[in-house]
């Protein structure tokens, strides 16, 4: 799975307004001929970009070239169960990618669009945002 090998940080502090707004830069399918584009702004984990990763992979029978656009950089926090309120902020547990609406997550090539648009759509489903399938405007 994904995770940054060094951090300036061990823990960040948990605002969300890094989610809000449209896209500006990775808006665009840039290295492939096929994308997935988030509909919406969120946070993904490294494991469903994993599990999207995998499903896409194993559609294409490992044929063509799939390139993973975001990545996992923030760390999310979780304190023990049955732990009483209080006593500071919880150990790091997970690293989220934070995503804003209209991001570019996954692009493809090397393979034709029927087949680029049915394992976008499987990755699209491991996924807890809405997405859409883009072309790039090279075809």
């Amino acid at each position: 799975m994904l995770e940054p090998r060094k951090q300036k940080h061990r823990k960040v502090f948990r605002g969300r307004s890094d989610t809000f707004g449209v896209a500006i830069r990775g808006n665009r399918v840039s290295f492939g001929t096929y994308g997935l584009k988030s509909m919406e702004g969120g946070e993904i984990t490294a494991r469903q970009i994993e599990a999207a990763r995998r499903s896409m992979t194993r559609y294409v029978k490992r044929g063509g070239k799939i390139w993973i656009t975001i990545f996992p950089h923030k760390p999310l926090t979780k304190k023990a169960q049955e732990v009483p309120m209080g006593s500071g902020k919880g150990v790091p547990d997970h690293f989220v990618a934070t995503i804003k609406k209209g991001k570019v997550l996954f692009e493809m090539e090397g393979v034709d669009e029927k087949t680029a648009k049915e394992a976008m759509r499987l990755a699209g489903h491991k996924l807890p945002l809405k997405t859409k399938f883009v072309t790039s405007e090279k075809i």
